[in-house]
């Protein structure tokens, strides 16, 4: 259940800003693919990609997101066995969409959620879903949702520093904020022994606490309005023209999203 103030945040968003997070809570949840940001001739574009090939590309316009998938030989065949499953427009620029030497390319405008619903259809034909679930045999959950054992900041469990290491170039990178005041890494979070012995509450109160303790909580899972925006960390879902490494995604990202976007 959502608080009032938070179903007014998410009201305020745009159709547009609602199909760009949902596009990206799908991408990163389905699949394990690295981000690029290139150019359709002069427009900003991002791809994703599983080596050398695109899975999907999508065109960033003011008004619009045009997605365009590549549909090979068998991939074709899926889709004339389905095309009823698509609304009528999906279909017809299909139908129009030239076929080259390497396939069909289909081009589709997005401004809304219900066109993106037919477009992730279409996706998930045309590569089947990679992203698999962190185990959680051994997660250690803090009091906000996250994944204490996934945190570079943990100190917990049997984190080397060879790897504590790797996880701060990699949030560095990706949060583009380099270590000091207004970046993403903090030296003084650099330990902590996980919400249930301790946390940061010696030395650091985070605003997930700050928020649980207004309301007489001590978690946010404790809280009827959990997950909400407040809970989580990181990068908010959005399209974007950045450039993110496939394990960038998984080791900076969806630690740090409840449930790991559903996954």
């Amino acid at each position: 259940m959502l608080r009032n103030d938070e179903r007014e945040e998410i009201d305020k968003m745009t159709e547009l800003q609602k199909v760009s997070a949902e596009t990206m809570r799908f991408m990163r949840g389905k699949y394990r693919l690295d981000e690029y940001a290139g150019k359709h001739y002069d427009i900003d574009c991002l791809k994703f990609r599983q080596g050398k090939k695109t899975i999907v590309s999508i065109n960033i316009h003011e008004d619009r997101f045009d997605f365009q998938i590549i549909f090979g030989k068998a991939e074709r065949e899926v889709f004339d066995t389905r095309r009823d499953e698509f609304p009528k427009i999906i279909q017809n620029l299909y139908d129009e969409a030239h076929t080259h030497y390497d396939g069909k390319w289909v081009l589709i405008p997005v401004k809304d959620l219900e066109t993106l619903e037919a477009v992730k259809k279409l996706i998930l034909i045309k590569k089947r879903p990679n992203r698999k679930p962190f185990p959680k045999e051994q997660a250690v959950y803090s009091d906000c949702g996250h994944r204490c054992d996934l945190c570079v900041h943990y100190n917990g469990g049997t984190i080397s520093d060879e790897f504590r290491n790797e996880l701060k170039t990699r949030l560095i990178r990706v949060y583009a904020g380099g270590v000091g005041e207004g970046s993403y890494w903090d030296e003084n979070m650099q330990l902590c022994n996980g919400c249930a012995k301790g946390g940061f509450d010696n030395t650091h109160t985070c605003d997930q606490k700050l928020c649980a303790a207004s309301k007489n909580l001590t978690k946010c899972t404790d809280c009827d309005d959990y997950p909400c925006d407040k809970s989580t960390a990181g990068i908010k879902p959005e399209i974007k023209h950045k450039s993110i490494s496939a394990d960038d995604v998984t080791w900076t990202i969806l630690p740090y999203v409840e449930n790991q976007y559903g996954n």
